[in-house]
């Protein structure tokens, strides 16, 4: 297929210019004298096949110059046909725009988001195939320089303002000039008579004139007048409108005339995720090989079965189908694959993205031998030239790997692989985007997992689900959400009897009661983490949660119990070997003595912790030591002893920047001034969120999901 055949749009002359003299013409606010609260919105309403899509694009690329800020694109149906939901994609166009995606919002809140990102832009935003005014309208932005063209069935009632344009057929010369565009000038000009025959048959719809046009192209030996009398001789489609049959009908002719491999091949794509597939996911769901999967693409394209979608970068070229023969497909599948058939190649087409999902993840590990020996074991189509190329692959499939995570998940008999799915792509995403960019999506997929692990009543992954929801819930603020996560997480964590899983939550439910402010309840919640973890004999955890107790007795302003809880910190860090953390625990101890009136005491402590981080050799944490006994000295009335320290932290600082806070609890600012565990300085109210994993990495979901 040429690209003159791929950017095909004819006539809609009149369409076009009523389109662009409705964003000038005045509004019913202004009318009122009252300045616009929103964008203006377009409607290009027309059935599936009219070319309502091609058109709201022909005008989208005509008015991009106009709108500085570009061009913003979102489907609002599905492969399948039902409606996306509006919190996808009001995700999806923050992500466009560049704005921070809240993990785990509400619909109200991603909505609103949008909006705000949206004001003082100047944008187009494109709302292909909404299925009611309850879509498009949380999306309008409240920016009146903004443009909204909205593409849909029927009309938009309930959007204020909203400008119409209704689709009916091409007039008779745009319709033989599509038919020429497709078939080829030779044969059209020979018989105007039946081309004129074929466009009547056609109702003039678009969508039915592209799939004529590409069969006659495909098959010389098909007249344009054998084509006028087939559509005649067709029964009529049952079950659709006009404008649908003659869709349907003309896809009937254009199918029949595929060879029987190609037509399977068609049928199957059905099954693509999230609409666009590439050779992979064809390959794949057909069981052939990727160069075949491509010249059957492009065949389907070239025959107007299929839409070449924009391509992203280096990455394969995507094909989706048009949305007007995307239930004629499925209605095939249903009827000519047999159940075991389509589940099989489902199965393939997940089979190949957990492989290339683990390809994409190793690039990021090609340190390890091991690692570049599996790679090497690939088949050569499964391996990416670069970690650049594996991260632009995952950025650009990554609306098809989630659509295919979760179709997998809903169909329920494939759980094994939708598991290894939601596992391959966590740790892709992780891997490449960084937990905090890749949160939004994190938080889908762990709640797949959660919907699988419920299902299948595995409460390991239930707790493993659960808790990495939580840690989502408590980034975002949403510490009460978060608690009630952790306290799932703990019902079937001890269900499935695992002691790392039931203390991860003991654990995290202490970090979220710290984070409200609940100082006695946090305690009692470490308290008996550290009980489960003294029974293990686990001395590095012991030690971080002894000093999770102290900070947690430190806010509360209970000295006695903090600095008993500290001097075991430190007495496990000593055990340990653990120098630095003995430091940090030393210095903690004084500065409780401190706040307890104890300066004496308090200096004597600081100087032990100045020796022991020199002796741990680590210059940041030495300098920072010095800082902590410099105020000590400061307040001791020693302003001469105090300048020496400091200067000598200066000294040692200018090597590096000042120590990162440690999440075992109470490392030391580089200005002297303590930070406990949730981030803010004891004598004062605390400020910022605690940390929910206290002190430990979350574990993803994939910790507990077994590959099988």
């Amino acid at each position: 297929m040429t690209q003159r055949q791929r950017t095909v749009f004819v006539g809609r002359r009149r369409e076009l210019e009523e389109l662009r003299a409705d964003i000038d013409r005045t509004g019913l606010d202004t009318l009122a004298g009252r300045k616009s609260p929103r964008s203006r919105v377009l409607l290009i309403a027309g059935r599936p096949g009219s070319g309502r899509t091609a058109l709201a694009e022909e005008l989208a690329r005509r008015l991009a110059g106009d709108y500085p800020d570009g061009v913003l694109r979102a489907r609002l149906t599905g492969a399948d046909g039902e409606p996306v939901p509006t919190e996808r994609t009001a995700r999806a166009l923050l992500t466009a725009v560049g704005a921070p995606v809240p993990a785990g919002a509400e619909e109200d809140e991603l909505t609103a988001a949008l909006r705000s990102a949206l004001n003082g832009r100047k944008a187009l935003l494109l709302l292909d195939d909404a299925a009611g005014a309850e879509q498009v309208d949380p999306l309008l932005p409240d920016e009146s320089d903004c443009l909204v063209v909205a593409v849909s069935r029927g009309p938009l009632t309930g959007v204020p303002d909203v400008r119409p344009c209704t689709l009916g057929g091409l007039d008779k010369a745009a319709a033989i000039e599509l038919l020429e565009r497709y078939a080829g000038p030779t044969r059209i000009t020979c018989d105007p008579v039946a081309a004129s025959a074929v466009v009547e048959e056609c109702g003039a719809q678009p969508a039915a004139l592209v799939l004529i046009g590409g069969w006659l192209a495909a098959d010389s030996k098909v007249s344009v007048a054998d084509v006028a009398t087939r559509l005649r001789q067709l029964p009529p489609a049952e079950g659709y409108d006009s404008a649908g049959r003659t869709v349907a009908r003309a896809f009937w002719l254009a199918y029949e005339a595929l060879p029987a491999s190609a037509a399977r091949i068609l049928r199957l794509l059905a099954l693509a995720p999230a609409g666009p597939a590439d050779a992979h996911t064809t390959s794949a769901l057909a069981g052939c090989s990727v160069a075949a999967a491509q010249t059957a693409l492009e065949d389907f394209a070239a025959r107007g079965m299929l839409r070449p979608e924009p391509s992203v970068g280096h990455l394969p070229e995507q094909y989706g189908v048009p949305g007007c023969l995307a239930p004629l497909l499925r209605s095939l599948l249903e009827s000519q694959e047999r159940p075991a058939e389509v589940e099989l190649a489902r199965a393939r087409m997940l089979e190949r993205t957990v492989r290339q999902l683990h390809s994409c993840r190793a690039t990021t590990e090609t340190g390890d031998p091991l690692t570049r020996k599996r790679l090497a074991e690939l088949p050569r189509p499964l391996r990416f030239a670069s970690p650049r190329a594996a991260e632009e692959w995952l950025r650009g499939r990554l609306p098809a790997l989630l659509a295919a995570a979760r179709l997998a998940v809903e169909d329920g008999r494939l759980d094994t692989l939708a598991r290894r799915l939601v596992s391959a792509l966590t740790r892709a995403l992780t891997a490449h985007l960084g937990a905090e960019e890749a949160g939004p999506e994190l938080y889908g997929l762990h709640q797949l997992v959660l919907d699988v692990a419920q299902r299948c009543e595995m409460p390991l992954e239930k707790a493993a689900a659960l808790l990495n929801l939580g840690d989502l819930d408590a980034r975002a603020g949403r510490t009460r959400a978060a608690l009630g996560r952790y306290r799932e997480a703990l019902d079937a964590a001890r269900d499935a009897s695992d002691p790392y899983a039931i203390s991860r939550s003991l654990e995290s439910i202490a970090a979220a009661q710290q984070e409200l402010g609940d100082w006695q309840r946090a305690a009692d919640w470490y308290r008996r983490a550290l009980e489960l973890r003294l029974t293990r004999g686990e001395l590095a955890d012991e030690a971080r949660l002894y000093g999770r107790l102290g900070a947690v007795h430190t806010y509360a302003g209970q000295w006695g119990e903090a600095l008993r809880d500290w001097r075991a910190a430190a007495a496990a860090h000593r055990r340990l070997r653990d120098l630095p953390g003995h430091a940090r625990a030393l210095s903690e101890i004084a500065r409780v003595q401190e706040y307890a009136g104890r300066p004496q005491d308090a200096l004597r402590t600081c100087r032990e912790a100045v020796e022991c981080a020199r002796q741990a050799g680590d210059v940041r944490l030495q300098a920072a030591v010095r800082l902590r006994l410099a105020d000590t000295l400061e307040r001791l009335g020693d302003p001469a002893a105090a300048g020496v320290h400091r200067e000598e932290a200066g000294r040692l600082l200018a090597a590096g920047p000042a120590p990162v806070p440690e999440a075992g609890g109470g490392a030391i600012s580089a200005a002297g001034s303590p930070v406990a565990a949730g981030g803010a300085d004891p004598a004062g109210p605390p400020v910022g969120p605690a940390a929910p994993a206290a002190g430990r990495e979350s574990p993803s979901t994939e910790g507990y999901l077994r590959n099988q």
